[in-house]
């Protein structure tokens, strides 16, 4: 057993993250591809999914005249605004939101299996993909009401976002000035609070990028994850920040990239159904998992450094050490490691 000074910083939590997922790799493999994998091969398909349906919804419900002089006695007319304006958005919708619905599913899942073998991993303890799974009952719905209740934050900060520039646009119109919707006035005004809801968005994120290991970990839900997300990661806000933007630009570009690829090609008659086209799919797949999956496991470790610096591991790990420094055992290579953080 050794002790080494860790530097907090982004590549310090990717390290330590990394050994946790090669001290387990079939375990992390087996959970990968069980929730990761179809999870990132959908966000790679999605767009090509929904072109398709889009176009077979288009040829349903405005086929040749020929086609439906033979089809039917009576053919509607297939240039009726209500069918334009309403019956081809149905499929679309639905293709949505079922989409939506299985990408969240697998989400929680993976976070709840992952973040629960990653936490007790870095301790060193031996992680069965039973007890990973056996994870899902308990966290499954602690996790879905902190999802809601941070969106519906999301949502609420949006609306006062809107409101406001509403409220800008009419007391422009009361002082006696014409509104140009197509003005370059208007259009700066929505760029600036488009990107002040960005940046609010973002802020909130950062905050809040602990709160489901804290959801898994310390078995709480709703708006008290969050707040005690926001508590722990005050000293380490940057590294948070980090982490956001290094997966999320990696992982944005991976997934973006061969999804608009695979738009381009599908155009062409039977274009993406090509060799060399779903060895692309299946590479970027595989490539999305890894970082989904260092992802998660970085984000445990994060809440690991935070309660070190906080103080909230010394009683539990080394309370000799307690007022000077915080050791966090580590399990490397199946045998446990110290990681000796320094308290400023």
């Amino acid at each position: 057993m050794s002790a080494y000074p860790h530097t907090l910083n982004l590549w310090g939590v990717l390290s330590q993250s990394k050994r946790i997922i090669n001290a387990h790799s079939r375990h992390f493999l087996a959970l990968s591809v069980f929730f990761l994998l179809p999870l990132s091969f959908s966000l790679i398909i999605y767009p090509t999914l929904q072109i398709t349906v889009f176009q077979f919804d288009s040829n349903l419900f405005h086929p040749h005249p020929t086609h439906l002089s033979f089809s039917f006695f009576t053919s509607p007319d297939p240039y009726d605004p209500i069918l334009n304006l309403t019956q081809p958005d149905a499929p679309y919708l639905l293709v949505l939101l079922v989409y939506t619905l299985f990408a969240v599913l697998l989400s929680l899942l993976a976070l709840a299996t992952i973040t629960y073998s990653t936490f007790h991993g870095f301790y060193g303890r031996p992680v069965k993909l039973v007890s990973s799974m056996k994870s899902v009952l308990y966290s499954f719905l602690p996790l879905v009401a902190t999802l809601i209740v941070s969106r519906i934050i999301y949502a609420f900060i949006a609306l006062l976002f809107g409101l406001f520039a509403a409220i800008v646009v009419r007391c422009v119109q009361f002082l006696g000035f014409e509104v140009d919707y197509d003005s370059n006035y208007f259009m700066g005004l929505a760029v600036l609070v488009g990107v002040a809801l960005v940046l609010v968005l973002m802020w909130l994120q950062v905050n809040w990028s602990l709160a489901y290991v804290i959801v898994v970990v310390e078995s709480k839900w709703g708006y008290e994850p969050l707040r005690r997300s926001a508590y722990l990661v005050k000293q380490m806000r940057w590294v948070a920040l980090s982490v956001l933007l290094f997966f999320g630009v990696l992982i944005g570009l991976l997934v973006g990239g061969c999804s608009s690829f695979l738009v381009t090609v599908g155009t062409a008659s039977g274009g993406w159904r090509s060799f060399g086209v779903i060895l692309q799919m299946v590479v970027s797949s595989g490539f999305a998992t890894l970082l989904m999956l260092q992802n998660i496991a970085a984000s445990v470790v994060l809440y690991m450094y935070c309660k070190a610096l906080h103080g909230e591991l010394a009683l539990e790990i080394a309370e000799e050490f307690a007022r000077e420094y915080v050791y966090l055992p580590f399990d490397n290579d199946k045998a446990p490691n110290v990681v000796c953080v320094i308290q400023g």
